[in-house]
């Protein structure tokens, strides 16, 4: 939730960021006149109780004629402070809703435009060079008896798989380093859960825009998470911390759900677009004035997980038009697959500044003792997906596929080898 006193103090700045997310300008002089009409109200409202209580004082010392008129006063300041109470409360209500329809505000220096606009800040490693067909990461994983998404789609559905043997361990492997590089890093591992309530899917942007993705337990009023940055952002939901102790960085590690409406047709082979992956996510709070600093660290990361998967791969700095509603500035690791010869995505680390802190009520007391809101921030450190970056990059001619040298101790395998 953006802060209001940033609205009326610099109204420019908001239509700015939403032209730079390709969204409507105008709902700015619609808050604007939504909050003007909302403190008018209040302070009628407050004019009104102010006096009615001066003339409820006066019942009690007046008598004859003048308590007749004070008591019709009363009746009728008793009638209109309802009345202003009521608007007052409707007009808040419409600020709170459409307040919780607008974006983050897009960091300065984002780049403008939409999903083709991002750009490239660095190209990392060596594109690996095959003198033979390279396989693609499903046919290398069925090859190994890695991968089974036949049997997923038949027990599950579309989108679905099962990971088994090197394949389970491959995984199991790759988010265990991620939690030992986490941990080594200052972070709290978590298992969180995997099914929250509205407010926390709310509160962390997940409802707007968004809302077709998301798996939703309608009897239970529960909704699966997409990733672990929902329970994790919510889990200091109406606290106010101690300046002190931050930042508090954790890493989740979880299942993640989404339901990947509007992808019909893309991506439908192999496991790079699913219904549910396993990820390790690293999550911030921080002061506001350290959010940018912090949000370089977490790139820096997720770089050195790459690193120790020995993965070709470059880096994006996400255009305002393709920001989710809570980021200010995304920057991707997309890592180079063979088989497509494109890079694809692979970590995603977002500063969401103290928009999350706002719907979710998180705060710190700093050193004058006033509340303030913190930022928060996430970032990619392993998911399901790097397996189909480190098959291909790492095969070799027989279907093999080498197992970066770092990711050995966790796998307990140098080498993966065909089943066939």
């Amino acid at each position: 939730m953006i802060d209001l006193r940033t609205l009326r103090e610099d109204p420019d700045r908001l239509r700015a960021s939403q032209r730079a997310r390709g969204a409507d300008d105008s709902i700015v002089d619609t808050l604007l006149d939504l909050d003007e009409r909302r403190r008018s109200a209040l302070n009628e409202y407050e004019t009104l109780r102010a006096e009615q209580k001066s003339v409820g004082k006066s019942v009690s010392r007046a008598a004859g004629e003048e308590r007749e008129a004070l008591l019709a006063r009363a009746k009728e300041l008793a009638a209109q402070v309802k009345s202003a109470e009521a608007e007052a409360d409707k007009l808040s209500r419409e600020l709170d809703e459409l307040l919780l329809s607008v974006p983050n505000l897009v960091e300065e220096g984002a780049p403008a435009g939409g999903e083709d606009d991002y750009v490239v800040l660095e190209e990392v490693g060596e594109r690996p060079s095959f003198d033979f067909e390279p396989r693609d990461h499903l046919e290398l994983g069925e090859r190994l008896d890695a991968i089974d998404t036949d049997r997923g789609a038949k027990v599950s559905g579309a989108r679905f798989f099962f990971l088994k043997g090197v394949g389970a361990r491959l995984q199991l492997g790759l988010l265990n380093m991620a939690i030992q590089q986490a941990i080594e890093a200052g972070f709290t591992p978590m298992i969180p859960p995997v099914l929250v309530k509205p407010d926390a899917m709310q509160g962390t942007g997940f409802l707007g825009a968004h809302s077709s993705e998301v798996y939703r337990l309608e009897a239970d009023d529960l909704y699966l998470v997409g990733t672990s940055e929902v329970p994790l952002a919510a889990y200091h939901a109406d606290e106010i911390l101690d300046a002190s102790a931050l930042p508090l960085r954790y890493a989740g590690w979880s299942s993640c759900f989404r339901r990947e409406a509007g992808s019909y047709g893309k991506d439908t082979r192999g496991i790079i677009r699913v219904h549910q992956f396993d990820k390790v996510e690293m999550f911030s709070f921080v002061r506001p004035e350290d959010a940018h600093e912090e949000h370089l660290r977490l790139l820096e990361w997720e770089k050195e997980m790459l690193a120790k998967v020995e993965l070709p791969y470059r880096v994006i700095d996400i255009a305002g038009g393709d920001l989710g509603a809570s980021a200010a500035r995304k920057y991707d690791c997309e890592a180079w697959l063979p088989s497509q010869g494109r890079y694809r995505e692979v970590t995603s680390t977002s500063n969401c500044t103290d928009f999350q802190a706002r719907r979710l009520r998180v705060r710190y007391r700093d050193g004058d003792g006033k509340p303030r809101y913190v930022a928060t921030l996430n970032g990619t450190l392993a998911t399901t997906r790097w397996i189909v970056a480190i098959l291909e990059n790492h095969q070799r001619a027989d279907g093999s596929v080498v197992v970066p040298k770092a990711l050995r101790p966790y796998v307990g395998l140098d080498v993966l080898e065909p089943v066939d």
